[in-house]
């Protein structure tokens, strides 16, 4: 692993990058997700509400969650065309803690065709986890979640 990224640490997929995986991966994924929980413990008092970092880095977090509870997230080729289906999470634009997740593909892959019970699966991972989801239907009648938290973290731990 190069230092730049190591020093970066664990990076979730957001769905815009290329096919990836493997042992090694899956190990780390693991990793970051265990430490997601325990920071969540650490600072909330409980698993099922976002930590504070998790309101700064929204789409990194909600990344994670979808990545380690299996969903498959998009990927683009080395031309930038989509070339598998699954998730896609992007900020917002809408605050600072919103993430839009939707459901892209490859032409002809029939993900607009799932989207609406893959979205729907991804909206009760992200609430199990304290994040708060709208199913909305976008431009050309494409579904995609509006995801925020659900509860804001006290400032320290409770309990």
């Amino acid at each position: 692993m190069p230092d730049a990224e190591r020093e970066r640490g664990f990076e979730p997929s957001s769905g815009d990058g290329p096919e990836g995986g493997g042992p090694a991966r899956a190990a780390e994924l693991r990793t970051a997700y265990e430490g997601l929980l325990r920071i969540r413990r650490l600072l909330v008092g409980r698993e099922d509400v976002p930590a504070p970092w998790e309101l700064r880095a929204a789409p990194r977090a909600v990344a994670l969650v979808l990545e380690a509870a299996g969903f498959p997230p998009s990927a683009v080729d080395a031309g930038g065309r989509r070339c598998r289906s699954g998730y896609r999470v992007a900020a917002a634009g809408t605050g600072p803690d919103r993430v839009e997740v939707s459901w892209p593909g490859p032409p002809g892959g029939g993900a607009a065709q799932e989207e609406r019970e893959r979205l729907t699966a991804c909206a009760a991972e992200l609430e199990r986890h304290g994040w708060e989801c709208l199913l909305y239907r976008g431009p050309r009648g494409r579904r995609f979640l509006e995801v925020e938290p659900a509860h804001r973290p006290p400032d320290g731990p409770t309990g």
